[in-house]
């Protein structure tokens, strides 16, 4: 079924931007059996790419587990994504998470919440995460946090929603053995650290999936959660010079960045720069798969004092062109006052968005 699914997908990609006599009620219905296709090849070996975030530091413990408290002060994240709206069977991603530093515990600690629906809800996973980062100050100008992060994994299949080869060939019922079980829970485990040099240069790195636990729903399918990889890495520029570490918040600034991330085969790039002008955010990205270019990402933002909210669209650039409405994305987070300490901590400085 995966090699059907990958047959169809590399037919798709050929037919959809270079066949003139397809109309676009044609074109979208081969976008939907693709979609249905991958969907059933994920469901059938289960080695999918986890969701991931253009504005992946506005879902800071997501990206990566030290991040939590790396702000100190409590933090509220609720993040959106909408990818392939143009396609009824899309992807749809929620997050939120609740952070913030602990001076008993010389860290930070995190709850996250994440729910991914993929394929109109064909295939779900939830994910409720707690996460501690540990602290250390290694020098008077660089702060480490080293984070570690346990999940239970929900994830689950809608049997009547799956259109399968047999189907889309005789029309007739399919044959296609179904599950014993439509739904697979388990433990899973992820850590990370990050550096932070004079709060305004940083570098990450996480591993998540440690154990890549089995999360396939036939028995001795050999399918597991695969390890994933990521390094980002960035830092912030003030345009305008001698400013205090309070003033720098309310000028110009840019933050050029760079993440990579890996899954089994697949590989991602994301390279882009933030334009700071308070209380306004600017940035433009380029995301590249390995395989192919990828999309185009424009974020804009708007931050007041603890406040702040950023959209993003991603614009397709891969031989799927932009007939499935590329992606779209918003993040919403707080920051919380902070209570009052006897001498200031150093934050890790990275991006809110």
């Amino acid at each position: 079924m995966a090699g059907l699914a990958n047959f169809v997908r590399k037919k798709v990609l050929i037919l959809l931007p270079e066949n003139p006599f397809l109309t676009l009620h044609m074109r979208i219905r081969l976008l939907q059996i693709l979609v249905v296709l991958i969907m059933l090849s994920w469901a059938s070996v289960a080695n999918a790419q986890d969701p991931g975030f253009s504005q992946f530091y506005g879902n800071p413990v997501y990206l990566n587990p030290a991040l939590a408290g790396n702000k100190i002060c409590p933090r509220l994240t609720l993040n959106y994504r909408n990818q392939w709206p143009s396609i009824p069977a899309s992807f749809v991603t929620y997050s939120a998470s609740y952070d913030q530093h602990v001076d008993f515990l010389s860290g930070g600690v995190a709850l996250m919440v994440v729910s991914d629906q993929a394929g109109d809800g064909m295939l779900t996973n939830n994910a409720f995460s707690g996460v501690y980062s540990y602290r250390l100050e290694l020098s008077r100008t660089i702060v480490m946090n080293a984070g570690l992060q346990a999940t239970y994994q929900q994830l689950s299949i809608d049997w009547d929603k799956f259109i399968f080869a047999d189907q889309l060939a005789n029309g007739t019922a399919t044959q296609e053995p179904r599950p014993n079980s439509l739904s697979r829970s388990y433990p899973d485990f992820s850590a990370g650290f990050i550096l932070g040099y004079r709060e305004s240069i940083y570098l990450g790195f996480a591993a998540h999936h440690l154990t890549q636990p089995d999360n396939g729903f036939y028995a001795n399918s050999g399918s597991k959660q695969l390890m994933k990889i990521t390094a980002h890495a960035g830092a912030v520029f003030n345009l305008v010079p001698y400013a205090s570490l309070e003033e720098q918040k309310y000028l110009p600034s840019i933050s050029p960045n760079i993440l990579y991330m890996q899954q089994g085969e697949f590989r991602q790039m994301n390279l882009g720069a933030y334009l700071n002008l308070y209380p306004f955010v600017g940035g433009l990205w380029f995301r590249y798969n390995f395989e192919n270019p990828d999309a185009a990402i424009a974020l804009l933002g708007f931050e007041h004092k603890q406040f702040k909210i950023g959209y993003t669209y991603d614009y397709t650039v891969s031989r799927l062109t932009n007939a499935t409405g590329g992606a779209h994305e918003f993040s919403v987070a707080w920051q919380f006052a902070c209570p009052e300490r006897s001498e200031k901590i150093k934050a890790i400085k990275c991006p809110t968005f």
